[in-house]
C-alpha cells in the first residue's frame, strides 16, 4: 500500500474546512496552510472556494503568495476549485487582478451571477459519468489554451480543465458526497 498524500489546503478563506474533511474521507492528510511553514512536506496543494481578491490579498499579507507561486511553477500538484481557479488562472475577463497566472485559461468570475444562482447539476468529469456538480457564484473557462485539456462541461461551458499538474474545476467537490473528482487529483498528484 502507497503512503497517504500530505495534501495542504490554503486556509486563510472559504472552503477550507469542507475540503480537509473530503480529502480524510478518501485516505489522505490534510493539512490546513495558513502560513509558508505549514507548506513544507506537502505533497500537493488545494486552493479553495471562497472569494479569490479576499484570499489573494491574504495570502500576500501571510507571506503565502511567492512560496505557493514558486512551488506551482516548480511542478506542485495544485487543485483550484471556484475562487482557486480564479487565482490559477493566466486571464480574468472581468478582473484587471491576477493572481498565480500560471494556468493558459481564461475564465470569468461570477459567470453564473450571484448567490442567489447558485446550482447544482450532474455531468461527465474526466473518464467519470454523473458526477455531482455544486456551483456557488461560479466561474467559468472562456478560453483554454492549446496544452490546456477541458475536462467538464456543462450547458456549453468549460467547468473543469487540467494543465500538466495543475487542475481546476469551477464547481465545488468537496459539497458532495461523490468523491471522484478529488480522487482523480490525488492519482494526478501521485503520477
Amino acid at each position: 500500500m502507497s503512503r497517504a498524500l500530505t495534501v495542504g489546503v490554503l486556509a486563510v478563506q472559504g472552503a477550507f474546512a469542507e475540503h480537509c474533511a473530503a480529502l480524510r474521507r478518501v485516505g489522505a492528510k490534510a493539512r490546513e496552510i495558513r502560513g509558508p511553514r505549514e507548506l513544507d512536506g506537502i505533497d500537493a496543494l488545494i486552493l479553495p472556494g471562497g472569494e479569490s481578491t479576499a484570499q489573494g490579498r491574504l495570502m500576500r499579507e501571510l507571506g503565502l503568495f511567492e512560496p505557493i507561486s514558486k512551488m506551482i511553477a516548480d511542478g506542485l500538484p495544485v487543485f483550484g476549485t471556484c475562487a482557486g481557479m480564479i487565482l490559477l488562472a493566466k486571464n480574468i475577463e472581468n478582473d484587471e487582478r491576477r493572481h498565480f497566472a500560471a494556468m493558459d485559461i481564461t475564465v470569468r468570475r461570477n459567470g453564473y451571477g450571484r448567490q442567489l444562482a447558485s446550482f447544482v447539476t450532474r455531468g461527465r468529469f474526466a473518464q467519470y459519468e454523473d458526477v455531482e456538480m455544486v456551483f456557488i457564484r461560479a466561474p467559468y473557462i472562456t478560453a483554454a489554451g492549446p496544452k490546456v485539456e477541458i475536462l467538464a462541461e456543462t450547458g456549453g461551458r468549460a467547468v473543469a480543465a487540467r494543465e500538466g499538474r495543475m487542475l481546476a474545476a469551477a464547481f465545488h467537490p468537496e459539497m458532495t458526497r461523490d468523491l471522484r473528482v478529488l480522487e482523480y487529483f490525488l492519482s494526478m498528484a501521485r503520477a
